[in-house]
């Protein structure tokens, strides 16, 4: 299961911490970081278990679970510009009065409502993830449909591919399985969308490849690599260094 998909299958509580404990390991489900178990971690002169550890790791390279969940595309937190930063004012303990001189809008009064109206949100999405979850037990039809991965830059109706859909794009483009060759590269946008999905996990989280790496590794998919390596970008799975020297999968 990929690192999104975990993400998204997570429980509020699972979300909140970051991480999910499995059998060896512990996951942070921020970055698909692994922390293997029964292991001491040194940081700093000091010796971490490995669920503190996990812990550290999120307080080091994400900052917060807070910070990472904000940062996430509006389309996915369903939140406005607006909504988003005075939830970021909130979670920095300013008052209300702070905020409201921060933000230049009406007074201490108007900061108050918004609070109100962020509470309200927060009622209303508590219900609605309670009927979702009620639902999952009578609803027998529901097909499964392709998680969003957390780092998308376009999230539209592209997503609106069913695992047997995404089923028949891989069999259709990647005759010899998988791992193998590309047959073509798809120009509808869903085959697309699943295509660099599927190229995506050929790399490791956490590895930072030169130019010559990356390059090789597409070219060994599809003989037009540079179109593989500018859509990856674009469609916010892989990130790279301005010069274009280095790669890394996007977190």
């Amino acid at each position: 299961m990929q690192t999104s998909e975990q993400f998204w299958n997570a429980s509020p509580e699972e979300l909140k911490k970051g991480y999910i404990e499995e059998s060896e390991h512990y996951l942070c489900l921020l970055c698909g970081k692994k922390i293997e178990k029964g292991i001491i971690y040194p940081e700093d002169d000091v010796l971490y278990e490995a669920e503190r550890f996990t812990r550290l790791h999120i307080e080091k390279d994400h900052q917060s679970v807070f910070n990472y969940l904000i940062n996430l595309d509006k389309k996915l937190t369903g939140l406005t510009d607006h909504q988003s930063r005075l939830l970021r004012l909130f979670f920095e303990g300013k008052t209300d009065t702070e905020v409201q001189k921060e933000m230049e809008i009406g007074s201490a009064a108007t900061i108050r409502n918004h609070r109100f109206v962020l509470k309200e949100k927060e009622r209303q999405a508590r219900v609605f993830l309670t009927m979702m979850e009620l639902l999952k037990e009578k609803d027998q039809h529901a097909p499964k449909f392709l998680p969003p991965h957390k780092t998308a830059k376009m999230i539209d109706d592209r997503y609106n591919v069913t695992e047997k859909e995404r089923e028949g794009i891989i069999k259709k483009y990647f005759p010899e399985g998988p791992t193998g060759p590309l047959s073509k590269f798809p120009l509808k946008e869903k085959q697309k969308l699943v295509v660099l999905m599927e190229i995506a996990k050929g790399f490791y989280p956490e590895h930072i490849y030169d130019e010559k790496e990356t390059n090789e590794i597409l070219q060994s998919i599809y003989d037009d690599y540079v179109i593989l390596r500018r859509y990856l970008i674009e469609y916010g799975f892989l990130d790279r260094k301005n010069d274009g020297s280095q790669y890394w999968l996007k977190k």
